[in-house]
């Protein structure tokens, strides 16, 4: 018999049974895909690796630079040469740094606004956030509503609009304004979450950060089995089973490290409690679509653009310089985040390719057009993820069932970065939560 299974291969689980195995204990790792990573996803473009999936690491992310240093694996700087692009409508206007070219008035109010929320997201407790001040309050409402009440103007919307897409791939109807305080406190702050440099777009990996769970996989060896989907874990009274469609096998602990949603796929016996049940059905993922256009050159940055956009637009809402350094190519990513990702997703990919690509060649010119490549990442549309970039709080989620989202039941404990007190949604968070699991379980011991 297995001490520890865990359940699911991304940067939470693997770090799990990483420090687990380390500590003594024997471990497995099973896996639905047909690989290791989760949400992180390393592929080839043109002459360099890029990262369909999370790709930026910044300040504060202490875990994942340290992991990354421990494998050899290097970091290099976003690129943030040159002028911004705020699209909204059919204007476009250029800016620098890190709040976009607004009237005045609007400039002023959303100064205010931000100041506010870094202000007060830090009253939310990053362990208990359900225990603050105004958490019922803020809980009843979405941040859509919150801003209604809140905010005057329409740069001052349009700017918190653009945030939550970019941040939570989400519209922000669909969190409570509970929720968002919570996760800006976890992420050092708004402008932390929000920025390039000195914030969480800060670096990228050189050949990619699936190198890092890749690394990991290997520690463990054979402990780890891919294609191997959990459907049911059965708890007895000193052991769980754990049935795959590869067979049933046996531990004194499960931990579970899939987003909350993708376990409500997986039959439990008995039958969880109502409230962590009624968690993993109201923590839907956000929806986003990653699109890269290699080109043969960055031709933006010949024109003095950072690649940078802010869009209110039908298609790509945010788009970033994501050339690979020491290479003679050039490459744009954009995100089809939120209603917009939902809606391209059940289009063709010709078309939603030719949309992609019309949108770059609006912001930088028609140059865009004829990439040498073009390949996309519907986060929406993985079976084994069911969206990215994290499971979301509704309205209403936080304060009836957000105590649950730690809390073992029996012997089945839970990890993933929706489960993070540090970084939340992120990397950094992932591997917080499997340290936190790997303590758990071995201050139990038997």
């Amino acid at each position: 018999m297995t001490d520890v299974i865990v359940v699911g291969a991304g940067l939470a689980g693997l770090n799990a049974a990483r420090l687990l195995a380390r500590a003594g204990k024997k471990v497995m790792v099973l896996e639905a895909r047909d690989r290791v990573g989760g949400r992180t996803q390393s592929q080839k473009l043109g002459q360099g690796i890029i990262d369909v999936g999370a790709q930026w690491v910044g300040p504060g992310q202490d875990r994942l630079l340290d992991l990354a240093r421990n494998y050899g694996v290097r970091i290099f700087p976003q690129y943030t040469g040159g002028k911004q692009i705020l699209a909204l409508g059919d204007q476009l206007s250029t800016y620098t740094g890190t709040i976009p070219a607004l009237p005045v008035h609007s400039l002023v109010e959303l100064h205010l606004r931000l100041t506010s929320i870094e202000t007060q997201c830090k009253t939310v407790s990053k362990e208990e956030p359900w225990t603050a001040k105004h958490a019922r309050a803020w809980d009843s409402i979405s941040v859509e509503g919150w801003k209604q009440r809140n905010t005057l103007t329409a740069g001052t919307r349009s700017s918190i609009d653009a945030a939550v897409r970019a941040i939570f791939a989400c519209e922000p109807s669909e969190i409570s304004f509970l929720y968002f305080m919570h996760y800006l406190h976890c992420g050092d702050g708004f402008m932390r979450l929000a920025d390039v440099k000195n914030g969480a777009q800060q670096d990228r990996f050189i050949g990619g950060v699936q190198q890092i769970s890749i690394t990991m996989a290997r520690e463990l060896g054979k402990s780890v089995k891919l294609k191997s989907p959990v459907r049911r874990i059965a708890q007895g009274k000193s052991s769980v089973s754990v049935y795959t469609e590869r067979g049933r096998f046996e531990a004194k602990f499960v931990v579970v490290a899939i987003p909350p949603i993708l376990a409500s796929r997986i039959q439990f016996e008995p039958g969880l409690p109502a409230g962590r049940n009624a968690l993993h059905q109201r923590m839907p993922m956000g929806s986003v679509i990653k699109c890269f256009a290699l080109y043969d050159r960055p031709f933006w940055r010949d024109r003095g653009f950072s690649g940078e956009v802010v869009s209110d637009g039908p298609c790509v809402r945010l788009t970033f310089d994501g050339t690979v350094p020491d290479t003679n190519q050039g490459a744009l990513v954009g995100f089809i985040p939120g209603e917009t990702g939902r809606y391209w997703s059940t289009r063709e990919a010709d078309e939603r390719r030719s949309a992609v690509l019309n949108d770059f060649a609006r912001f930088f010119g028609p140059e865009a057009l004829g990439p040498m490549q073009y390949v996309e990442k519907n986060w929406i549309q993985e079976e084994f993820s069911g969206g990215c970039y994290a499971g979301l709080m509704a309205p209403g989620v936080m304060t009836e069932f957000g105590p649950t989202i730690r809390e073992p039941v029996g012997r089945i404990h839970w990890a993933g970065t929706e489960t993070a007190t540090e970084f939340s949604g992120y990397m950094e968070g992932a591997l917080q939560s499997g340290e936190r699991v790997s303590s758990e379980i071995l201050r139990r011991g038997r």
